[in-house]
């Protein structure tokens, strides 16, 4: 943004971003316009919207468990797999989620097609959503809530934010460890969060699952990055 200019540094966010946020904004609006008594309802109807939508795009373990006992996607709603990342317990909740997404996926998008950034977006929430309902089926023992919110694909974006900052660090010769020290701060805050709040879920198998497949699919969706590797892998 050049000097004196009134252009809103938001402007200079790749399209993509706003349009996987836009979801988000336009259904926390929605519900926004319910707690201010604009919808059918009253002042609740906000409260009840995001309960309904929830409900309705949530993705539970059980929908994967069921098909896979089954044999059959019939009544999986697999629909679910791409829609739980939209929609979210608070505003409170949705705001980190935005955040987190234009500023972590801000690097990630200036290094990709517009294109990959979807596809890695969905590749994270499927993937992420695929392994939470593997370990629940692992641990039957254990309570797994549904998946809810955004988290999942934004640590897959952060993923790729990492692979980048791991390829500049090698291409530097610096200590390429270094890379994953966010997600490493990031998994720290939650665990203090989810130990002062009380709301240690296990939603972060989900995250982590989701950062891994976002890291590894870099490799093939940053263009050039898989040769990056190739090199300094030479070099050594």
């Amino acid at each position: 943004m050049r000097a004196g200019s009134p252009e809103s540094p938001l402007n200079s966010l790749p399209a993509v971003l706003w349009v996987l946020a836009l979801p988000i904004i336009a259904t926390e609006a929605y519900f926004g316009l319910g707690r201010l008594g604009f919808l059918a309802g009253g002042s609740n109807a906000g409260r009840a919207a995001r309960q309904i939508l929830v409900e309705q795009t949530a993705f539970a373990p059980e929908f994967l468990l069921r098909a896979w006992e089954r044999g059959s996607v019939a009544g999986a709603e697999l629909h679910r797999l791409v829609t739980y990342p939209f929609v979210h317990y608070s505003a409170t909740h949705a705001l980190f989620v935005l955040v987190f997404l234009l500023a972590l996926g801000n690097m990630a998008a200036r290094s990709m097609r517009p294109w990959a950034v979807v596809v890695l977006f969905a590749a994270s929430a499927i993937g992420g959503a695929a392994v939470y309902s593997l370990a629940a089926g692992l641990l039957p023992q254990l309570r797994f809530d549904p998946l809810v919110g955004g988290y999942t694909p934004v640590y897959g974006l952060l993923g790729a934010f990492t692979f980048l900052l791991w390829t500049r660090l090698g291409q530097e010769n610096a200590n390429q460890m270094r890379a994953f020290t966010l997600i490493g701060m990031l998994l720290l805050f939650q665990l203090v969060f989810g130990v002062v709040f009380g709301s240690s879920g296990k939603n972060w198998i989900a995250e982590i699952a989701g950062f891994g497949i976002g890291f590894t699919l870099s490799f093939v969706l940053v263009p050039g990055g898989f040769s990056r590797v190739r090199r300094r892998v030479r070099h050594r």
